[in-house]
């Protein structure tokens, strides 16, 4: 059989089966077209473990596995939610008669390709000349992204869509996922739009959504969000943003209800579990963490996808459940984890808020005191974020819920709720961290308006004329509960009324001063999404976050 183009041989390719005698066709038909790299896997988190840890030319993936919901479809979202899916790779889905119209419509949308089987070698050798051909055409906006040049791909990206070249419907894509990673939220609205009207794509109307959050549109987002729910009750990518966006407002309820769809449209699905049962924890719905959690945990532990607060919040649903032995797991879990890398701080967190929930478990009260005190001690310390402060807040609702008394920790919660109440949304997460003692959930909200008042009573200052007052208040404040909501009114405020305060620059100074050491700590936290791509959104990682994400 002659090869398919003189190169062919460099091609790396995963054929992804369980029926063995069918990866083994597939192998050789590869071969006889002068496929040497070939690698395989029969089940669905085999080959996502080769893939995490090894780039691809193209997946040839079966869609159905027996005896398991984890479908190729599945797989293919975990990876692209979790930047682990080139955007050169050409995924191709096997799919027999009984799935070929829910693949094809999946893999028209998403830009990918499919494969009827039982299928020739003709038919192969087509999709294989089809990713490589992609791959020369798109070469040039590739090799830009990879080198960190955003801008230039895009332009490459928009000249190809208005020249309708080969590959403009994916290069638009493309182009607008840039637009995003280059705060040009109006442009990528622009351009999803563009492409929606000319093709009802679900990934372009979820565009629009995505430009109008970055666009501080959270009401029109909502509407096209639910616009798209209700015409695409299957595309669970708009559950998840849906869900984020709810969040983001203190929407703990409804942001619940779309994780649970998103969760029962694709309930193999790690990030998604862990997103359902992280915000079913905060909303104190213990049997529905506990649920969800561990079937993330058996399904990614060893996973890149896997976030280990996961484990954190587990072993906090086993001691509710009174599940000592489950809550020891965790504690070797995350030894594990530790063992296994260079321990980084958060993991070394995760394990002394677990070492103490088996101490309070096993009723080693002193233990626990001396713990508890060790680890508040970092409150005020520029490393110490809100996921350690919502750890740390449940460990000390845990510990109050069986009368066991600190002085010290109303002060403790105050400081913490001060610290990170920069929204509704971060307060109601804070104290839904606190919901096994309910009064140490007001204290935190009791916070959360203090920080309003201050910020309230500071600008009074700048109403009467006297700019200068109100910044330097909004700074003292800022300094005092290391608020990052405080200290970027103080830096809008005086970015605004520059030209009429004295010390400007100064105080310009302090505040970047202390949002460059607190404002990375004050992000809320992600509920189980690794960093990377967002929800409908495309891999766009340079060379050496590749490298990076690979290791």
């Amino acid at each position: 059989m002659p090869l398919l183009d003189p190169d062919i041989a460099e091609c790396r390719v995963l054929v992804v089966d369980g029926n063995a005698t069918s990866r083994s066709i597939i192998i050789s038909q590869l071969r006889d077209f002068g496929v040497l790299d070939i690698a395989q896997a029969s089940r669905p988190t085999d080959a996502r473990r080769a893939l995490e840890y090894k780039e691809f030319d193209v997946v040839l993936c079966e869609q159905r596995f027996p005896d398991s919901s984890y479908t190729g479809q599945a797989l293919l979202d975990d990876l692209r939610r979790a930047q682990l899916l080139p955007l050169a790779t050409v995924f191709v889905m096997l799919t027999g008669e009984a799935s070929y119209a829910q693949v094809a419509e999946a893999a028209e949308s998403a830009l990918d390709s499919y494969l009827l089987k039982p299928h020739t070698a003709s038919a192969l050798g087509q999709r294989l000349r089809q990713a490589r051909h992609r791959k020369r055409m798109l070469h040039p906006i590739f090799s830009a992204i990879a080198q960190g040049s955003y801008e230039t791909a895009a332009k490459l990206c928009v000249e190809r869509f208005q020249q309708r070249a080969p590959y403009w419907l994916y290069a638009a894509r493309i182009g607008a996922e840039l637009m995003l990673r280059l705060s040009r939220a109006n442009d990528a609205q622009a351009l999803f739009e563009t492409i929606h009207a000319h093709q009802a794509l679900p990934w372009a109307k979820l565009g629009v959504a995505r430009s109008q959050i970055e666009s501080n549109q959270a009401a029109q987002a909502m509407t096209t969000l639910e616009s798209l729910a209700s015409s695409e009750p299957s595309y669970a990518d708009a559950y998840d943003i849906m869900g984020r966006l709810h969040t983001e407002q203190g929407n703990f309820e409804q942001a619940l209800v779309v994780y649970r769809q998103a969760s029962a449209i694709t309930p193999s699905s790690i990030a998604r579990l862990q997103k359902q049962g992280m915000l079913a924890f905060y909303m104190g719905e213990k049997l529905e963490a506990a649920k969800a959690l561990d079937r993330a945990t058996l399904l990614g532990l060893t996973s890149k996808m896997f976030d280990h607060q996961s484990l954190m919040l587990l072993a906090f649903s086993r001691f509710q459940l009174r599940d000592t032995q489950g809550i020891k797991r965790c504690v070797e879990q995350l030894q594990t984890a530790i063992d296994q890398r260079d321990a980084p701080l958060r993991l070394r967190r995760f394990m002394r808020v677990a070492q103490t929930l088996l101490s309070l478990a096993n009723k080693h009260m002193a233990v626990v005191v001396t713990q508890l005190q060790e680890q508040a001690t970092e409150i005020s310390n520029p490393a110490f974020d809100m996921e350690a402060a919502c750890n740390l807040l449940s460990l000390l609702a845990e510990v109050a819920r069986l009368e066991l008394r600190l002085d010290a920790a109303p002060n403790w919660i105050t400081a913490m709720g001060e610290r990170f109440c920069t929204s509704k949304g971060t307060a109601e997460l804070l104290a839904g961290a606190c919901q096994a003692y309910p009064p140490y959930a007001e204290l935190v909200r009791a916070a959360h308006r203090r920080v309003g008042e201050l910020a309230q009573q500071a600008m009074v200052h700048a109403v009467a004329g006297q700019p200068d007052k109100a910044v330097m208040a909004l700074v003292a404040h800022g300094g005092q509960t290391l608020n990052t909501r405080l200290m970027e009114t103080a830096r809008l405020t005086l970015q605004r009324h520059r030209a009429a305060i004295a010390q400007a620059q100064t105080l310009e100074g302090l505040i970047q001063y202390q949002l460059d050491h607190y404002a990375p700590s004050g992000q809320a936290p992600a509920l189980g999404q690794p960093p990377g791509r967002s929800a409908g959104g495309l891999s766009l990682l340079t060379a050496a976050e590749q490298a990076s994400a690979s290791r």
